[in-house]
């Protein structure tokens, strides 16, 4: 007998039970993966937020951040929230970081009880996203979800519910929640949007890439490329399909196979849904392949920014859902010792793959809670004993120096700096008017480390830097502040 959808004998949700359980597999989720602060791209979004709420900070190279923080009103939406309910900032991020997470997860059951008809498939395919929010996608440098608050995140959650609007031909609704979407997260709901147009267009399969051709943009295409622009393209292999590594490329090609094998089973089942997402998935897929093959060709390199494979995004988020609630159906059924089976190494993995990635930080970095790394505590001392106008220099890249576990300087300091070869060409690569001044004060640094306070001197004669955080001793120097990794020193 083959499946139906929906199965007639599944009892009516609840909705206090669904939220219950939705907030514990929420909560589970951020044990598993962890949570930072400051930390990657909130090295760009947590600045801005600051401030929002208090103009006073950041007086010199505000725009490094203001730029890719600017085009969205996420910054706007949690300032004004902290401003409003009077709940200091580190304990809001963290509260909405959680938020995200349920309402992401919440979309995803929603998705789900569409696609699969056993309520063992539906949460299955929940409980595998909640599993894999940390998951790399590909080659992309994105993840399925963040250890941290991230506008990304924000705007996954309408652009989910939303494909099930689409789903049901409700097109206001669909509309509502893509504009939502822009404004927390612009290039998601782009991609985002580009997969709803897929799955609502009602030509063949085959038919749908040479249409959603038409939607690539071109505005700037042949506009000259300044050569500080390309210095900073250079720094992001993410952008260039063909200088992924083979097991990213293996990354892009797998789900688009697993993808098409659910559709078919899904199809011989007799469920409506899932085959026809499966299908629209791939197409998609294969389109932001051709996609990033054309930008990564010279005459078409000003569109790499663009990043067509980040609809991968959607696609690894829909790909944990549907292999979860196939495995959830099929196999896991009411058995709990099969899910424990499947799920305690999931979560085993994901948990250590963390500590891996942040060993000098603690798992959770609850609010309030004094920072391990001597770096970080450096960075906690500037917050508290130095000018607000003040302006640092410190290694260019410091991100990935040994216990700075990838926390940004101005988003935990709260003050200035130069700017550094990690984070800022990355952001001058999206907007290229910014590019000339990432490459000069980033050669300005070069040889950092073997800077002496001539050298120091001299970045404050140039650039009217006051204060430095270096790792060797400084002759000649006032350093108020010293620990085991730096040294925090004021230019006389």
């Amino acid at each position: 007998m083959t499946d139906t959808h929906p199965s007639p004998t599944l009892p009516r949700p609840s909705i206090a039970r669904d939220a219950a359980l939705l907030l514990a597999i929420t909560l589970l989720a951020v044990a598993v993966n962890g949570y930072h602060l400051g930390v990657e791209d909130q090295a760009i979004y947590l600045p801005a937020i600051k401030q929002h709420i208090n103009p006073v900070l950041y007086p010199a190279n505000a725009e490094f951040f203001q730029a890719q923080a600017g085009p969205m009103l996420t910054d706007n939406l949690i300032a004004a929230s902290i401003r409003v309910s009077h709940v200091p900032l580190e304990w809001s991020m963290l509260l909405w970081h959680v938020a995200s997470i349920f309402g992401l997860l919440a979309g995803c059951l929603r998705l789900s009880r569409r696609c699969f008809p056993s309520a063992a498939g539906q949460w299955a395919g929940v409980a595998a996203v909640a599993g894999v929010l940390t998951m790399p996608v590909a080659g992309t440098l994105v993840l399925i979800a963040t250890q941290y608050l991230h506008p990304r995140s924000l705007a996954a959650v309408p652009l989910v519910l939303a494909v099930v609007e689409v789903m049901d031909r409700r097109w206001l609704r669909a509309a509502l929640l893509m504009a939502l979407a822009a404004i927390l997260h612009p290039q998601m709901a782009f991609f985002g949007g580009l997969f709803l147009i897929f799955l609502a267009w009602r030509t063949p399969a085959q038919q749908t890439p040479a249409f959603a051709a038409l939607l690539f943009p071109l505005a700037f295409l042949f506009q000259p490329a300044p050569a500080s622009w390309q210095e900073a393209m250079r720094t992001r292999t993410e952008f260039f399909v063909l200088r992924w590594h083979w097991y990213e490329l293996v990354g892009l090609a797998a789900p688009l196979i697993l993808l098409w094998w659910f559709g078919e089973v899904g199809k011989r089942h007799g469920w409506r849904d899932l085959p026809h997402l499966g299908r629209r998935m791939v197409a998609l897929g294969v389109f932001s392949f051709v996609g990033a093959l054309v930008v990564s060709t010279p005459q078409f390199v000003r569109l790499a920014p663009f990043q067509p494979l980040r609809s991968l995004h959607i696609i690894y988020l829909l790909l944990f859902l549907f292999l979860g609630g196939m495995l959830g159906h099929f196999v896991l059924q009411r058995k709990p010792l099969r899910w424990l089976m499947l799920f305690l190494p999931l979560a085993a993995g994901m948990f250590f793959a963390q500590r891996h990635e942040f060993p000098a930080s603690a798992h959770i970095e609850w609010p309030g809670a004094a920072p391990r790394s001597p770096w970080l505590q450096a960075f906690v001392w500037i917050r508290g004993n130095t000018p607000t106008d003040a302006l640092f220099a410190l290694d260019p890249w410091y991100m990935r120096r040994p216990g700075v576990d990838y926390h940004g300087f101005r988003a935990l300091a709260e003050r200035s700096s130069l700017a550094d070869r990690v984070k800022d060409p990355g952001v001058s690569a999206l907007f290229p008017p910014l590019a000339d001044k990432w490459l000069e004060q980033a050669r300005a640094q070069d040889g950092w480390r073997d800077f002496d306070a001539l050298d120091f001197h001299l970045l404050k004669h140039n650039y009217g830097v006051t204060w430095v955080v270096v790792e060797n001793p400084v002759h000649d120097m006032a350093c108020p502040y010293k620990n085991e990794a730096v040294q925090v020193c004021r230019i006389d």
